[in-house]
């Protein structure tokens, strides 16, 4: 078989129909026809059953495209990397981090990094930090920002930033009037609470624990962001990073500091054994000198 074969049979595929695929690959529908008919030659196994003009496609057609369509992930990538090497000449940079940072720290950290390399091309992606490290590790992203809870086998890992958490409170609320709150004070308190996986949540499970305080879990979320979201919106209180708080303060949520002290850490990931280009060292450069931002504010 051929490429051209094997892309105009994704093309029948994906579009239902010999015509449509003919008019999206802007050739004749008798050349379809004939690049379908030259390809199950070829596999040894018919694609289509042919009916009234129509084309229906086979229990083997079907599996057959589950791994086309995995080889078209790959050459989609080919093209979509030829057109920035086309656009960027310059290089590119891939960065993958967890929702709070994707939305606070990163933003300044990659507008500066910008200045430095305007015809650089950066995709970003905002990711579970579960995920974010398996985009290190696998090669498909430069630079990772991940929560401390992942497994860091597998990638390089450093310390990127160290907060001490709060307690974000509705407006209004009774414990938005305390500048500092305690494990006494959310007992029974609708709660909106990370996901269980998250290293701060089990930290906080743990003092609330020894306190016998158990708060009102109304929600549960994997983002900082979500949760200020739904404080924001009265549903209760949550647990979060101070930088997460910002949009969100005197526009109906207060930062409450909490004791004992609970710390969050975030990991920059690295692929490993790989020495970071020129391009990925600069963009480090930039977001280390962003992640004092908000680290510690409320010590």
């Amino acid at each position: 078989m051929n490429l051209r074969q094997v892309e105009v049979f994704h093309a029948v595929m994906t579009n239902g129909t010999a015509s449509r695929a003919a008019e999206v690959l802007r050739i004749s529908q008798p050349a379809v026809s004939k690049a379908i008919q030259e390809l199950e030659r070829e596999i040894g196994f018919p694609l289509f059953h042919r009916a009234k003009g129509r084309m229906i496609a086979t229990e083997e057609a079907r599996l057959f495209f589950q791994e086309v369509s995995s080889s078209f992930s790959g050459l989609i990538h080919l093209r979509a990397a030829a057109a920035r090497i086309r656009d960027f000449g310059s290089g590119e940079i891939r960065v993958a981090c967890q929702s709070a940072i994707s939305t606070t720290i990163l933003p300044k950290a990659l507008r500066a990094f910008q200045l430095r390399h305007p015809d650089v091309s950066i995709t970003v992606q905002a990711r579970m930090s579960s995920v974010v490290k398996d985009l290190i590790a696998s090669g498909q992203f430069d630079v990772g920002l991940a929560a401390d809870e992942i497994d860091v086998t597998g990638v390089d890992a450093t310390l990127f930033m160290q907060q001490r958490l709060v307690i974000a409170v509705p407006a209004g609320h009774p414990l938005a009037e305390r500048k500092v709150l305690h494990p006494t004070d959310l007992h029974g308190t609708p709660f909106i609470a990370l996901a269980p996986e998250d290293t701060a949540r089990r930290r906080l499970d743990g003092v609330l624990a020894a306190h016998g305080v158990m708060p009102k879990i109304v929600l549960e979320t994997p983002y900082s962001t979500t949760v200020c979201a739904m404080v924001q919106a009265g549903i209760g209180c949550g647990l979060v990073s101070p930088l997460t708080t910002e949009p969100y303060l005197g526009r109906g949520l207060v930062a409450c500091a909490f004791e004992p002290v609970i710390r969050s850490r975030t990991l920059l990931l690295l692929p490993p054994n790989r020495r970071p280009s020129r391009i990925v060292a600069d963009c480090i450069e930039e977001l280390m000198a962003f992640s004092s931002t908000g680290a510690d504010a409320f010590d």
